[in-house]
């Protein structure tokens, strides 16, 4: 096959995966116009290809994709034009696939698909080079939200130097599982009393200090525990004030963000499960394919993580769920991983028994796995991310 004949699919994964394996001279991808004109969606491709290490070339032929009698007059061209042609129906509309059966059978053309059930291509006509192909494909989220058209841009966190730091996630998270009900309130005393300022790790302030949340007072157990966990040091408690300072700037980053414990439970969990095949805490994404103006939208997945071809979307809430973040992590899911990827918020929050049973279903219904705080040690989440279905 030097030729291969694409369908353009929503899935970004559909339309390079073949490209991948099979490196062809040259891929003709038949799209919907507005995709053909999109100058970002090709960059994108191609940039993915490159950053891939593939250097086939391609080629976007704009079609409408509901209409078979027009498909199937483009692949008849593209045939007769270009030399040793085969025809992947992995993905496209109804009318393509209609179209290229249409093809293939008057022409003889090759045609192959691949099942992601069974993770191989299959023969459907005359492809005997593509019979039984197992992708040894392996994405990392970089390379993930490249191929739909975004650019992982750096987060808030150093994902490498994290790999230190996991006994101090792990009791971080213990301490958070014990205080989770007050957590919020003490987060925003710590806000309102230590320094973001580079270098500043020195605290001293009042027991009792007046924030966003009203007053808050030090819950001086909680900071006991902190101490003990050396997650603050040097800690002083006298009748109405409270001195300690901070080990470094990432743990006071942790204790000046009311999420971030839950987003490191995450992240760890990930990691610890063993199946994925990357994983990225603060994963910033523009989704002008790298092209920073004034206009470009960039979002935040809390937690990032790719198993093979599969991208997995986490978002984590220590509040409680309302279906705007369902919407928004949907949004996310459906733009840069497409219908094979997963979506899971996770949520410690506090929260009645109505409300939950409303955000469950409306997850449900979006296709967004729902892990709450029963799920949450780190044995039982582990399980959940194994978990496939």
């Amino acid at each position: 096959m030097k030729t291969l004949i694409e369908l353009y699919d929503d899935s970004p994964i559909e339309n390079v995966l073949a490209t991948l394996v099979f490196s062809p001279q040259e891929c003709v991808l038949l799209c919907p116009p507005d995709i053909a004109k999109s100058r970002e969606l090709k960059s994108a491709t191609k940039n993915f290809l490159k950053h891939r290490g593939i250097d086939t070339k391609l080629t976007f032929i704009p079609v409408s994709m509901d209409n078979a009698v027009k498909i199937a007059r483009v692949m008849k061209e593209v045939q007769d034009s270009h030399q040793d042609c085969a025809i992947n129906i992995s993905g496209g509309s109804d009318a393509a696939l209609f179209a290229a059966g249409a093809v293939a059978y008057k022409c003889l053309t090759p045609v192959f698909t691949y099942s992601r059930r069974k993770n191989a291509f299959f023969e459907i006509n005359n492809a005997s080079f593509a019979r039984g192909v197992i992708p040894n494909i392996k994405l990392d989220v970089e390379s993930s939200l490249l191929m739909a058209g975004g650019t992982l841009l750096p987060g808030r966190a150093d994902n490498a130097e994290l790999e230190s730091r996991i006994e101090q996630i792990d009791s971080l998270f213990a301490i958070y599982g014990k205080y989770r009900r007050i957590w919020n309130r003490q987060i925003s005393w710590f806000q309102k009393v230590s320094s973001s300022e580079p270098g500043v790790l020195e605290v001293s302030g009042p027991l009792t200090e007046h924030t966003g949340n009203g007053n808050v007072t030090v819950e001086q157990s909680l900071f006991t525990a902190l101490a003990q966990s050396k997650l603050i040091l040097d800690l002083e408690i006298t009748e109405d004030s409270i001195r300690f300072r901070f080990p470094d700037e990432t743990v006071r980053f942790w204790l000046r963000d009311v999420g971030a414990v839950l987003e490191l439970q995450l992240w760890r969990a990930c990691k610890a499960a063993g199946c994925f095949d990357d994983v990225v805490l603060s994963a910033i994404v523009n989704w002008q394919n790298g092209s920073i103006r004034s206009d470009s939208v960039t979002n935040e997945i809390d937690v990032m993580a790719v198993q093979e071809l599969r991208p997995v979307f986490i978002s984590c809430k220590a509040c409680e769920v309302h279906t705007e973040a369902l919407n928004e992590l949907s949004i996310l899911r459906e733009r840069f991983g497409g219908k094979y990827s997963r979506a899971i918020l996770a949520t410690s929050g506090i929260a009645g028994s109505r409300n939950r049973a409303s955000v469950r279903n409306r997850a449900a219904k979006l296709g967004i796995e729902l892990i709450e705080w029963e799920d949450l040690s780190l044995d039982r989440l582990i399980a959940r991310l194994r978990n496939q279905e």
